[in-house]
């Protein structure tokens, strides 16, 4: 089963949080709503700024623990190549 390695934002350059999950939209959807509660809701951290699919969940967790090693700026960086504005790609997931 495949699964996605993804990064949200509360704002552009503000509070980062990485995660893995099996389906980006219902995820995705969750931490928007406070359905999770912690850190993603307590800073209102719920805008899809960056993911990665993968055809085995494994490689997901294994590029999650890899990212949530790094420094902040690399992740900002990966962020930038694929979303250079921002946006918040939650929305382009069902076009």
């Amino acid at each position: 089963m495949g699964g996605y390695f993804y990064i949200l934002a509360n704002r552009k350059n503000g509070t980062l949080y990485a995660g893995i999950t099996n389906d980006i939209a219902r995820r995705t959807y969750e931490h928007k709503e406070g359905f999770i509660k912690g850190f993603t809701s307590r800073y209102k951290v719920h805008k899809l700024v960056y993911y990665e699919f993968y055809d085995y969940i494994e490689d997901a967790i294994a590029r999650e623990k890899q990212v949530k090693e790094w420094k902040r700026v690399w992740k900002i960086e990966l962020i930038k190549k694929m979303n250079p504005d921002w946006r918040d790609l939650y929305f382009d997931l069902n076009k």
